[in-house]
């Protein structure tokens, strides 16, 4: 049986601090879109993903891997963007087996439409806060982070 390798008060300090404020982040940002854009912060982050995209399209599974989703919770999300219009899923050429997210002239014109709004409220809850060095230091601190995760693609 190991020892466990218990967090120090500054650690502990420190993992309370990122904990509750990233939960309260997403909060924050999931309120404005449904307040304004009325879409899930979830669903907003598909969107700009496919903007991204060459040809604004993906596969299914590499909008899963982008988005951090399982492939059935992506499957489900995509399937209610289909019924606004905003994205459309076919089959690639040659492959049937491999579905295709395509974002639409809709989907993209809703993401203008929520772009703003959304900036402004990252801006608000989190950079306004923050010096140009603090923000340096949030990225390599994250990035250190995502590295040891494994998922610094799409970042």
């Amino acid at each position: 049986m190991s020892v466990a390798r218990w967090l120090d008060d500054d650690e502990q300090r420190a993992w309370r601090a990122f904990m509750w404020g990233s939960r309260l982040l997403h909060e924050s940002l999931d309120r404005q879109l449904q307040r304004d854009s009325g879409m899930p912060h979830t669903y907003y982050m598909i969107l700009a993903m496919l903007s991204e995209a060459p040809g604004r399209a993906m596969t299914m599974t590499e909008l899963a891997q982008l988005v951090r989703s399982s492939p059935s919770r992506l499957s489900h999300a995509v399937a209610k963007l289909e019924e606004q219009g905003w994205v459309h899923r076919r089959k690639r050429p040659g492959d049937a087996r491999t579905t295709v997210a395509e974002l639409t002239g809709e989907g993209f014109a809703e993401l203008e439409r929520a772009a703003p709004g959304h900036v402004e409220e990252v801006r608000r809850v989190l950079f306004d806060r923050l010096t140009p060095e603090q923000v340096g230091q949030l990225n390599a601190i994250f990035g250190s982070v995502l590295d040891n995760l494994g998922g610094t693609d799409g970042c």
